[in-house]
């Protein structure tokens, strides 16, 4: 046997004993099926019973089996695809429930050839304890879509339904398996917005996605809950920057995490970032459905480090921080090697790819990252459904309107998580060298000292962070009422851990914004740096964002006050300043209704003024994002033209960028668009809206960036519009 056999042998044997000396879990509810076969089917130590079995009950127009001789796939489960049971008619069947509580259901499905029955052309829905599972479902390959539901009686019905009378089902395994206490608790984090979901044991979940990273497959006879775990390796994005470690045997469950939750053989592994890649992120991508949410379950164990707190990284769904600065030893009792696992909630997707990255942090002994597995579960929306807009009471939805409602979806949708990316003003011009003093961890060091604010001083402001004086939450953290000593009114931003902004941002926001000074750009106070805080002092906006103000009056003259602010920004210096998340909530007012800009955590600046763009990662925010950045990942002064725009469309229509309350869509300017294509646009916009206005706002939504006016432009536009406005306005009052 050669040394590199030896070592592949060794680490099999690691993998089997550890699995081995694991508490194992026996499920109190067992059932497995090998649809239409006659006798029972072993794969590894699972059983699959015969499909004449007297532990269920099944309700069908007719029994059909279905058989092949041929060897359908390499797998080791391929015997359970030889034989199938046919439904050529609703069927249900029913599994009695010793003990209530979340159970799996798993289906197997594979389109084998057979003389009677294309499979390939079977078309059904399968509902499950009050959830639909799948709808309009067609199998092309081998799959096996798992699901988990919780069962509160004592009988579980999966009930297959044919949507037409031409067609029909099949199945060709089953089961329907208790699932260990513990594993799915009842609340998780989310991070937009930042806070907490509650009700997750009441929701259905589907398994998309359960991987073990830097490491192999593992079968389910490896897994105590017999679960499998696919290998990273197709779903990294660069796997350059990434390598593989291992130290299976290590592995501690000390805090939280069990063999149930994930076996040694997962936490004994992991994909890291290679120290030479630089502050390059190790990232992953996967392919999910839209306008769902997801239960994104992350497992860690630092099986990288020789001490504690030496391994620190920040942690990533797509542009959002998760968790900043991130030390596992520090959830474990500063313990090595220690099993441990988190939990969020995204918020609902509108596009269909989702990226999770691990980045390096500066305080680690090395700039690295790791991840040792992860699980995304998609979440059943409002309708009790994990597929699409499927009801359990609508019989089936017709598939071409079903695809089509999806299209429609996306499209909006991509153009709104596009807006998730890139998007509102910001500043950045040539800076004056500062040298900052203190040592802390967001030390702004090309800042003005004299902005800087001792902590304590924020505290009194504060009311020592008192939540009653909270006047908003937002991606950065807090926003409390301040009052200084001078008797000056701020507002005091506070970054919290779990902030999706980090120290970039906030150095971003400090270096240009105390070197701007505007009649409509908010105008930064302070900040504080102090005891590894990030603290933002602003001046005091008595009347909050135009976004409060959607359905009063006046808008137009507020947006004209943020045009000129984003002019400001992209012409009034040598170099452009791109804001990059332009939206209502970002235009404040003030005690004179005064609008300015805000919030510039994202701007980027235009190095040279003959460059056309700026190449960068997408950012921004949701609904206002513009396309052709998001496609190109070039970035212009266009790209707050658009999202600009899209402002224009929340005042025009009086409603917001996004609403999911009504019938017609979640994308604003689409919506709008129809409606004009319809020639009833009064009917949706303001009566003193039309002409120009509307024009304006039109023009800055184009698909691409050539076709937009300049911010300048669009300002006269606007200043023009309201002359017009105020010109009618005073003919028409009676005196």
């Amino acid at each position: 046997m050669s040394d590199r056999e030896l070592k592949v042998f060794i680490q099999a044997l690691t993998i089997l004993s550890v699995a081995c000396a694991c508490s194992g879990f026996i499920p109190v509810d067992n059932y497995r099926v090998d649809c239409g076969s006659s006798k029972d089917t072993r794969v590894g130590n699972r059983v699959f019973s015969a499909d004449n079995s007297t532990t269920y009950s099944l309700s069908t127009p007719k029994i059909i089996f279905a058989k092949t001789s041929e060897s359908v796939t390499s797998s080791d489960d391929s015997f359970l695809y030889q034989t199938a049971r046919i439904l050529d008619g609703t069927s249900k069947y029913s599994f009695s429930i010793r003990q209530t509580g979340r159970h799996w259901i798993r289906l197997y499905f594979y389109p084998f050839v057979h003389d009677k029955y294309n499979m390939k052309s079977a078309k059904f829905d399968v509902l499950g304890q009050d959830h639909v599972l799948l709808s309009n479902f067609s199998v092309k390959y081998h799959v096996v879509k798992e699901f988990s539901v919780n069962v509160t009686s004592n009988t579980l019905e999966i009930t297959f339904r044919i949507p037409s009378k031409n067609s029909f089902a099949f199945l060709n395994a089953l089961e329907v398996v208790s699932v260990p206490d513990g594993l799915i608790t009842e609340d998780a984090s989310t991070f937009n917005p930042p806070g907490e979901f509650k009700g997750l044991f009441s929701q259905a979940l589907e398994t998309l996605y359960r991987v073990n990273m830097g490491g192999p497959i593992i079968f389910p006879e490896n897994d105590t809950p017999g679960r499998t775990w696919v290998s990273d390796q197709i779903f990294l994005v660069n796997p350059n920057v990434a390598t593989r470690i291992s130290d299976i045997s290590a592995v501690k469950y000390t805090e939280g995490a069990t063999p149930d939750i994930a076996p040694p053989a997962v936490y004994g592994t992991a994909t890291i970032m290679k120290p030479s890649a630089g502050d390059v992120n190790v990232t992953w991508e996967f392919t999910i459905d839209p306008g769902f949410q997801y239960l994104v379950r992350f497992h860690f164990c630092d099986i990288l480090s020789n001490a504690p707190d030496q391994l620190f990284f920040h942690v990533y769904i797509d542009s959002w921080v998760l968790v900043y600065n991130f030390a596992p030893s520090s959830f474990s009792s500063n313990t090595l090697v220690s099993a441990l696992y988190i939990d969020f909630v995204t918020a609902f997707t509108v596009i269909n790819k989702l990226r999770v990255s691990v980045g390096p942090s500066f305080l680690g002994v090395e700039p690295t990252a790791i991840l040792n597995g992860l699980e995304i579960m998609k979440m059943n929306n409002s309708l009790g459904s994990l597929s699409g807009s499927a009801t359990l009471l609508s019989g089936s939805v017709s598939y071409k309107k079903h695809v089509g409602m999806m299209v429609g979806f996306i499209t909006g949708a991509v153009i709104a998580v596009v807006v998730i990316a890139a998007i509102v003003f910001m500043l950045c011009r040539k800076r004056k060298k500062f040298a900052c003093q203190g040592h802390s961890k967001t030390e702004c060091k090309n800042s003005s000292t004299r902005y800087r604010i001792p902590f304590v001083a924020v505290v009194e402001a504060t009311n020592n962070f008192d939540d009653n004086w909270v006047i908003g939450i937002g991606g950065f953290g807090k926003v409390y009422n301040g009052v200084l000593k001078d008797g000056l009114k701020v507002a005091v931003k506070r970054s919290n851990p779990f902030s999706r902004q980090g120290l970039a941002e906030f150095q971003t926001e400090v270096e240009m914004l105390s070197q701007f000074r505007h009649c409509n750009l908010v105008s930064l106070i302070g900040y504080c740096d102090e005891k590894n805080e990030m603290i933002l002092i602003y001046e005091y906006m008595e009347n909050g964002t135009l976004k409060d103000h959607l359905y009063g009056s006046g808008q137009k003259a507020r947006d004209i006050g943020a045009a000129r602010g984003l002019h400001y920004l992209h012409t009034g210096y040598s170099k452009t300043i791109i804001h990059r998340d332009v939206k209502s909530a970002n235009i404040l007012l003030d005690e004179n209704l005064t609008a300015k800009v805000a919030d510039f955590g994202l701007a980027k600046k235009v190095p040279e003024i003959d460059q056309s763009h700026v190449s960068t990662a997408v950012k921004g925010s949701f609904g206002y994002l513009d396309p052709d950045y998001y496609r190109r990942q070039q970035l212009t002064e266009k790209s707050d033209v658009y999202s600009f725009g899209m402002v224009l469309f929340e005042v025009l229509c009086a409603r917001p960028v996004t609403d999911s309350t009504l019938p017609e869509g979640m994308n604003l300017a689409n919506w709008a668009m129809e409606w004009q294509e319809k020639g009833k646009l009064e009917q949706v916009i303001r009566a003193d809206s039309l002409g120009i206005y509307w024009k304006t706002a039109e023009k800055c939504l184009a698909e691409h960036r050539i076709d937009r006016p300049a911010m300048g432009d669009v300002l006269r536009n606007l200043e023009y519009a309201l002359q017009l406005q105020e010109a009618v306005y005073t003919n028409t009052c009676v005196y």
